[in-house]
């Protein structure tokens, strides 16, 4: 049984931004993204405060967003990496597995990941991610650099909006219709 304590806030500002952006996507009738709480059982709760200050989590997670964006649908994760080294160990089996799932049924999953010491957003492309994946399965680094990024999938600097994924969902999709041309 996983519990929760105050580390489980790792990544809050990065989700904030992208719940504020998606409350703008969906104003504009962009897209309609939500997130998904991770459903966790109280263990202490501060009487003065009223915050939970232990839980567990009576399930794993899957992503931590799922939705459409005209009509697409889509889901991700969004993770926060300090250094220039992203550790596999923040992604887990289980939600590998959902984002397959999901693609095998005509959606689009991908990683938002906030490199903060380089103040940028990267999309990492469910199917750009699973090489690393596979190389960790198979005994190699367990972990990816930046310098093995694309970097053509950091996302644009946008005037009103924090954190600009539609572009990239877009290219996403662009890069996907020339890599199975007239299948």
């Amino acid at each position: 049984m996983a519990t929760w304590s105050s580390r489980g806030l790792r990544g809050s500002t990065l989700e904030e931004l992208i719940n504020r952006t998606n409350e703008k996507y969906q104003e504009q009738h962009l897209a309609l993204v939500q997130k998904i709480p991770t459903p966790i059982t109280p263990i202490n709760i501060d009487k003065e405060s009223r915050h939970i200050t232990l839980a567990y989590f009576d399930q794993k997670s899957t992503v931590d967003y799922i939705g459409a964006v005209q009509g697409i649908p889509v889901c991700f994760d969004a993770k926060e990496c300090a250094a220039s080294t992203f550790s596999l160990q923040n992604i887990h089996e289980h939600q590998v597995r959902f984002m397959q799932e999901f693609e095998r049924q005509q959606g689009i999953a991908f990683f938002l990941i906030s490199f903060t010491a380089k103040d940028f957003y990267y999309y990492l492309a469910f199917r750009h991610f699973l090489p690393f994946w596979e190389r960790a399965r198979a005994g190699g680094r367990k972990s990816f650099r930046l310098e093995e990024l694309d970097l053509t999938w950091v996302l644009p600097k946008k005037q009103g909006v924090l954190v600009p994924y539609l572009e990239m969902i877009n290219k996403d999709l662009s890069e996907r219709e020339e890599e199975h041309g007239d299948e």
